[in-house]
């Protein structure tokens, strides 16, 4: 037999080997990844020969909490990949798998320190970073310079601007234009806005990272009081239903001024069917008074590999490739997020498709940080105690400095339950 045959032979032998043993994993990944999820599956099975069968999690993520519990309590073999939010890490790090060997340190360096680190639990990295989340403001800029008016500073330059285009636009014939819309219903949107409006005007993160309860003091109730009034003004009273896709929907339908949401509006709002193309700015949110900082809400998410995973290497592979900088550029070139690899703030065509990029470091350095890291496993009692109490507030009668009272001394039993 020739060299050339057998070499044939061997050849084929591999290719034969290599899809006899191909595995296939199980990865949750959310509503508004799933398309991006699926073209990573694809490019990441052309490059092992492995499959991840994608499943969609609930469109409130939220709702995917006690889904996760359940299967890790169960040590389900079921699911593989989990896509966490930080505030999760801790209530889930006892069922992730440590990737601090699974995923070369190298790969690791890529990110921003303060990402990685966050998701060192332990002495364990229990997830790597997927993309960096905080809290922006979006605005019509097509309105603003219609009626000459600037970028505003604070939350009552906000309002105000917000109150005088939304009339004068309804005044025009566009009887739908609201001034400003955000997410106020009773959920954990809730906790990332009022800490954005409470921080930003000096009023703490409602537990300090020491373990103080902050939240009962005047500059809190004044963010609280001041979110109220915009309510049925220059927001809807839908805003009380509102979460980021309700809120969304109607910005980019054209009715609204100005829209607080996450970094993924920018690519949404310039997406066909959107009536804002092109319309669109985006700023840091506001201060509540100037020489306070703009407090946008940090939200880096994850991806993590169940302890229970009966493939973990080939499941931590995954993750790695998904977090990796070639996916992350997908995902800022897709859904104009941002990457948590330094390097491709500096990338051409990723500045070219997000232009506010480099902006946004500012937002991140004077970013707000839920209370997960000292609450750990109880953050989500503390955080479901706090939005319901807000949501009261904001939709009550009842007087907010009793309110916060009452609040903080639940709080104070609640974060000991860790």
């Amino acid at each position: 037999m020739s060299w050339k045959s057998l070499a044939t032979i061997a050849v084929s032998a591999v290719l034969w080997s290599g899809a006899a043993h191909a595995e296939t994993i199980s990865v949750f990944c959310a509503p508004t990844e799933f398309e991006l999820c699926s073209s990573v599956a694809d490019a990441w099975k052309e490059k092992t020969g492995n499959e991840a069968k994608i499943n969609k999690m609930p469109a409130l993520l939220d709702d995917a909490i006690p889904i996760y519990q359940q299967l890790l309590a169960a040590k389900s073999t079921d699911i593989d990949v989990l896509f966490l939010d930080v505030i999760w890490l801790g209530m889930f790090k006892n069922g992730l798998l440590d990737l601090k060997t699974a995923i070369p340190q190298a790969d690791q360096d890529k990110h921003f320190a303060s990402t990685l680190n966050a998701a060192k639990l332990d002495g364990n990295l229990v997830a790597m970073p997927a993309y960096m989340d905080v809290g922006l403001m979006f605005y019509r800029k097509d309105l603003l310079e219609k009626y000459g008016k600037p970028q505003p500073k604070t939350w009552d330059e906000l309002a105000a601007t917000a109150k005088e285009i939304q009339d004068k636009e309804r005044a025009a014939g566009k009887g739908e234009m609201w001034g400003y819309v955000w997410q106020a219903k009773s959920y954990e949107g809730l906790t990332c806005d009022a800490i954005e409006l409470i921080a930003s005007n000096g009023g703490g993160t409602i537990i300090a990272d020491d373990g103080k309860v902050t939240i009962d003091n005047p500059k809190a109730a004044e963010a609280i009081e001041k979110a109220k009034g915009w309510i049925g003004t220059i927001s809807p009273e839908g805003t009380l239903n509102y979460d980021e896709e309700a809120s969304r929907a109607v910005f980019e339908s054209g009715n609204a001024v100005f829209h607080r949401n996450w970094p993924y509006v920018w690519g949404s709002s310039h997406k066909e069917g959107s009536a804002v193309i092109d319309k669109v700015g985006v700023m840091p949110l506001p201060v509540g008074s100037i020489g306070q900082k703009s407090s946008g809400c940090l939200g880096p998410m994850y991806y993590g590999v169940s302890k229970y995973s009966a493939k973990p290497n080939v499941a931590a592979d995954f993750v790695n490739f998904i977090t990796g900088p070639d996916m992350q550029k997908k995902r800022a070139l897709k859904d104009a997020v941002n990457p948590s690899i330094p390097a491709l703030y500096n990338d051409a065509e990723v500045l070219a498709t997000i232009p506010f990029l480099k902006d946004n470091q500012q937002a991140f350095a004077d970013s707000a940080v839920r209370p997960s890291g000292y609450t750990g496993t109880s953050y989500n009692r503390v955080s479901q105690a706090f939005y319901r109490s807000v949501h009261d507030m904001l939709s009550g009668s009842g007087d907010i400095k009793s309110g916060l009272k009452t609040l903080a001394a639940r709080l104070e039993k609640l974060k000991e339950s860790r």
